[in-house]
């Protein structure tokens, strides 16, 4: 399941206010961040970097919406029916997302 997400972000650009993914925390979309549905999936984009991600299929999409619904990044995949098998590249995914900035920390009362 190699290649759920392509993110046109330069090299330079990558690495972003030491913004690291854990799993076990929430998150949510930015809040400047567009959500597109597409046939093959979705378009991000994020009004304030002005950066396109390309979602590549309706599983990724189903967990990026629905992050700020579930305690941790974990949880909402495993509501999207990913089993722990197929959990690496949806994490992948998603950690790729926060260092681009279309995912920011939830930060629950």
């Amino acid at each position: 399941m190699r290649g759920l997400l392509i993110v046109t972000v330069p090299e330079s650009d990558s690495a972003v206010g030491g913004a690291t993914f854990d799993p076990d925390l929430p998150w949510r979309l930015h809040p400047q961040v567009a959500v597109r549905p597409e046939p093959f999936g979705a378009l991000l984009y994020h009004f304030g970097t002005r950066k396109l991600s390309f979602l590549k299929n309706r599983t990724i999409v189903e967990v990026v919406s629905s992050l700020a619904d579930h305690p941790d990044a974990r949880s909402a995949c495993r509501a999207a029916g990913i089993d722990d098998a197929a959990l690496a590249p949806y994490l992948h995914a998603l950690g790729v997302l926060v260092t681009s900035q279309m995912l920011v920390r939830e930060e629950k009362p």
